[in-house]
């Protein structure tokens, strides 16, 4: 009632039905008749209603009134009903199995059922009750669609290959959807990877992202330039217009500034490419870490002798350069009941589960211990520029002994100090760690590291300052923490533990990072 009240206050009127009412329209009256309120239902949850006035969206506890006109729900058969918008090579798969896991891990039945033109829709029921508890409804689209979808108010949860652009950020606000970029309102439910692949004939093992941009320009044609046989390379990629193809145009051609050539051959998805590799010896493709197939993964490696192999590990530590999140994306909005409850289970054991078993990377997040780090440790050394002496190698390697590293990595937006989705995510990742008491008792370290351009004392102090800042983020999003319970410390090492070579833009990027290590 009180909460009737104040939203009836806030509009500072009293109005009534509108004449030649729609399907939508509601009139909300309090219990005692006093105040009523009319506009066009947005959406109910079960207790909450949401409803369009003339003086804006207002949110109305329903425990204290009454509703009437066409648009009310039927508060005794009441389902919640949800819809989530999504690229469609990633979507297809990884929702209808959360979606399966979440029914189960919640004692109810599901039901599944394809609708010509939309996707398949999922309905929830508890018990032998005929009318379900909730029904979820997948449309399988792109990520660009999926935004449009969120912004139009077709969708309440979106899962994509990209963050939001600069303008559909701004649409999403302007539409009272609140910011995308938020903790809140922004997630990786899951990694995969772009992997360059070969016939399992194939001596080929290696392979820089700058040569992998080369071939696929044209500008390498034989194999025998990148140590393999005297045999011209059939390249094969996923639609560039498109899920990992467009991931791949994104990441890897554009910043070299190189356009396609006209010999690459486009299938409809990383599966198809995968099964074209397999049958043709002299194949090269671009495809899922999660479906290799009977492929052979190439390690990356880089002019300054660098080298990472797509595993699980360094894919989720952000450390294989050519990770590709799954995210997902939510309004600023009340979700139905049902709907929050998915959304938590998300971040549950059993979720992660379901993630492993469809071979994608999960976002729990595991221990690395020091003794792992060996190659890093190697590159370390070998990439040690003059500005880089055997002391501060030395004080490094002792602040970190006897320490593990989380599989926690933050890195930046080009050119400012603004954290990207991926480290938004991993913000909200530890932040829930902490409140859950998970780390009580223990000491973090936030370690800076930053690229080799400009002055080694200039890049620590820069290194400094973006470990103080992912510190300070945390804290801010872990609102129920007492950060009495654990320890927390800062320290930078400015460029002398680099994870790439300088000399390209990704590769200078992918060394500007903040670590978390923890004893």
């Amino acid at each position: 009632m009180k909460t009737f009240r104040a939203a009836i206050c806030a509009a500072l009127l009293l109005i009534g039905m509108v004449p030649g009412a729609r399907a939508n329209d509601v009139t909300l009256t309090s219990r005692d008749g006093a105040m009523e309120m009319a506009g066009d239902l947005i959406g109910y949850d079960g207790r909450y209603y949401r409803i369009d006035t003339e003086y804006g969206v207002l949110t109305i506890d329903g425990t204290g009134v009454t509703c009437e006109g066409p648009g009310c729900p039927n508060l005794i058969a009441y389902t919640a009903e949800m819809t989530i918008s999504g690229a469609a090579g990633v979507t297809e798969a990884l929702l209808p199995a959360l979606i399966e896991a979440f029914a189960l891990s919640e004692g109810y039945s599901v039901t599944r059922e394809e609708q010509a033109g939309r996707g398949p829709v999922f309905a929830l029921f508890r018990d032998d009750d005929p009318v379900p508890v909730a029904r979820f409804f997948l449309r399988l689209t792109t990520s660009a669609e999926a935004f449009a979808d969120l912004v139009a108010e077709q969708a309440d949860i979106v899962v994509t290959l990209r963050e939001p652009t600069r303008s559909e950020r701004l649409m999403a606000r302007d539409a009272g959807l609140g910011d995308l970029d938020a903790v809140r309102q922004s997630r990786v439910l899951a990694l995969d990877a772009l992997v360059p692949v070969v016939n399992p004939d194939n001596p080929v093992r290696r392979l820089g992202i700058d040569t992998l941009a080369s071939v696929y320009a044209g500008d390498v044609a034989e194999w025998t330039a990148l140590g393999g046989e005297a045999a011209p390379i059939t390249l094969y990629l996923q639609d560039p217009g498109q899920g990992f193809g467009m991931v791949f145009q994104r990441d890897v051609m554009a910043p070299a500034d190189r356009d396609f050539a006209s010999s690459v051959l486009t299938k409809p998805s990383g599966e198809s490419v995968t099964r074209a590799v397999e049958a043709d010896p002299f194949g090269l493709g671009i495809t899922n870490f999660s479906r290799p197939g009977l492929t052979e993964m190439l390690t990356l490696t880089g002019e300054c002798r660098f080298e990472i192999a797509p595993d699980q590990l360094a894919i989720k530590a952000g450390d294989y350069p050519l990770a590709a999140p799954i995210y997902l994306f939510r309004p600023a909005v009340r979700l139905p009941q049902t709907g929050r409850d998915f959304m938590r289970f998300l971040r549950t054991g059993a979720a992660e589960r379901v993630i492993q078993r469809l071979g994608l990377v999960d976002q729990g997040i595991d221990e690395i211990p020091f003794d792992r780090q060996g190659t890093r440790l190697a590159n370390a050394i070998a990439q040690a520029g003059s500005e880089i002496g055997l002391e501060e190698l030395q004080r490094m390697v002792a602040r970190m002994d006897g320490m593990r590293r989380l599989t926690l990595t933050y890195r930046f937006k080009g050119g400012s100090t603004a954290l990207d989705a991926p480290s938004r995510s991993n913000v909200g990742l530890l932040a829930e760690a902490l409140e859950a008491g998970l780390l009580d008792g223990r000491r973090l370290v936030f370690v800076g590291f930053s690229d080799g351009q400009g002055a080694a004392p200039l890049n620590r102090r820069l290194s400094q300052r973006r470990a103080d800042t992912v510190r300070r983020a945390v804290l801010e999003a872990a609102e129920t923490f007492d950060p009495a319970r654990v320890t927390f410390e800062t320290d930078a090492f400015g460029e002398a533990l680099p994870m790439a070579c300088d000399d390209t833009d990704w590769g200078r990027r992918i060394n500007r990072r903040v670590e978390v290590w923890v004893e």
